[in-house]
């Protein structure tokens, strides 16, 4: 398992362990180099992923190198952020989020997970 108080760098070898099989929630970031919100968001989901860690794991998967798992999820405009729990997609926003509007839709993400502990 990995350290989850950093973004993870997503791939097609560990999408599935990381992500899909994660006993946690998980925030994938579909993201690519060139992209300037993309850049603008990183800051924020490293913040995210510290006040989260053991809670939450952040991912980053580059859609330049792994076109065919964006290509899966339907990503048609980055940065897009895939909200998963179980393995299942729960939430899905395009686009930029303000910080406090993101660290709420990870709060409604771990909240059902508390209720059931």
């Amino acid at each position: 398992m990995s350290n989850t108080n950093v973004p993870i760098t997503l791939n097609a070898e560990n999408f599935a362990t990381e992500v899909l099989n994660s006993s946690i929630p998980v925030v994938v970031d579909f993201w690519a180099p060139w992209c300037g919100p993309c850049r603008v968001i990183n800051p924020i989901l490293t913040d995210l992923a510290e006040k989260y860690a053991g809670v939450v794991k952040i991912g980053k998967l580059n859609i330049d190198d792994f076109p065919q798992i964006a290509s899966q999820y339907r990503i048609d405009a980055i940065p897009t952020l895939l909200f998963f729990a179980r393995g299942q997609v729960k939430e899905r926003v395009a686009g930029l989020l303000p910080k406090p509007l993101l660290f709420e839709k990870v709060e409604t993400l771990v909240a059902p997970s508390d209720k059931a502990a």
